[in-house]
């Protein structure tokens, strides 16, 4: 039976006097997050928005047990922790909660080397596509043509491919989930604390702030990057590569919503709209992400080496 987000439980997560922005996507995560493992999580937070979300010691405004980390370390952290906790008899889910910034970029090393030895965590990167607590700089995962703070006419480069870099590491379990589609995220943290090993998942989470639009569009312009196919669900598990039912309407032309629906209520993305060659660019960014399904869903894992 699909989930029915009526069903879960309607505790407050996201606590009284938190710091989020208006719209802002960690926090709809974070319930998410506590929707679907209930109490037994720990978080392990680098620097970053969520960092700030919590508010001054000893308050907190998210309802979570929390490791605040430094940028470099979150997945060794949450590795020791979990090492801890196991010779300690205590069944708890570790779960890092990073931004792009804290995986792509800085925290990349620790998390590769906690999927090379495959330690029992899950790491979920909260992609919001920049560096937002600290003025919206861009990261390792801004798509080609955005506008940030550092890249004023356009990102020149192609957004790192994350959640194929981590099929590469063939770890156990791999999905991409949308703060849009939340019985999909709560499916899939399920199914990732039900597996022996790394397990990541790559959750986009669209930032009001940082990408130009009106808060309350949060969900919808969530769902327009999964309706348009700029950002696929997908789940690898075992070595078997499957599409989320939500993503299936890219492959249906009457289904597909146009890409510049989904670019147009964005500021950031104004250079790109305004440049053919810009355009052109990014949809050659997604078209190269979909060939790579189709590869892994004919080849498996091999498709990447």
């Amino acid at each position: 039976m699909p989930i029915r987000l009526a069903d879960l439980p309607r505790r407050r997560y996201g606590m009284p006097g938190n710091a989020a922005c208006p719209g802002c996507p960690e926090t709809m995560g974070l319930r998410y997050v506590k929707m679907a493992l209930g109490d037994n999580v720990v978080l392990v937070i680098p620097a970053g928005c969520s960092s700030v979300i919590q508010g001054i010691v000893p308050k907190s405004g998210i309802n979570f047990p929390v490791l605040n980390i430094v940028f470099a370390s979150a997945a060794s952290s949450a590795a020791g922790m979990e090492a801890a906790f196991e010779m300690m008899g205590k069944n708890y889910n570790v779960v890092v909660w990073a931004g792009d910034g804290g995986t792509a970029d800085i925290g990349f090393q620790s998390m590769s080397g906690a999927a090379e030895r495959n330690d029992n965590i899950i790491y979920i990167c909260v992609d919001n596509e920049a560096y937002m607590n600290t003025g919206i700089q861009r990261s390792g995962l801004t798509p080609y043509g955005a506008w940030t703070t550092t890249t004023y006419a356009g990102k020149t480069e192609k957004k790192k491919p994350l959640p194929f870099i981590m099929i590469a590491h063939n770890v156990p379990y791999v999905a991409t989930a949308s703060v849009g589609y939340p019985q999909d995220f709560i499916e899939k943290l399920r199914k990732a604390a039900s597996i022996k090993g790394f397990k990541y998942i790559h959750l986009h989470a669209p930032c009001p702030i940082g990408w130009r639009f009106d808060p309350g569009l949060t969900a919808k312009i969530a769902q327009l990057a999964v309706q348009t196919g700029v950002f696929p669900l997908f789940e690898y598990e075992n070595g078997k590569f499957r599409l989320s039912s939500y993503s299936g309407m890219y492959r249906n032309p009457q289904k597909r919503a146009p890409l510049a629906e989904y670019l147009k209520l964005q500021g950031r993305f104004q250079p790109v709209l305004k440049d053919p060659e810009k355009l052109k660019g990014l949809q050659e960014e997604i078209d190269a992400m979909w060939r790579w399904i189709e590869m892994l869903e004919k080849y498996g894992p091999q498709a990447l080496k």
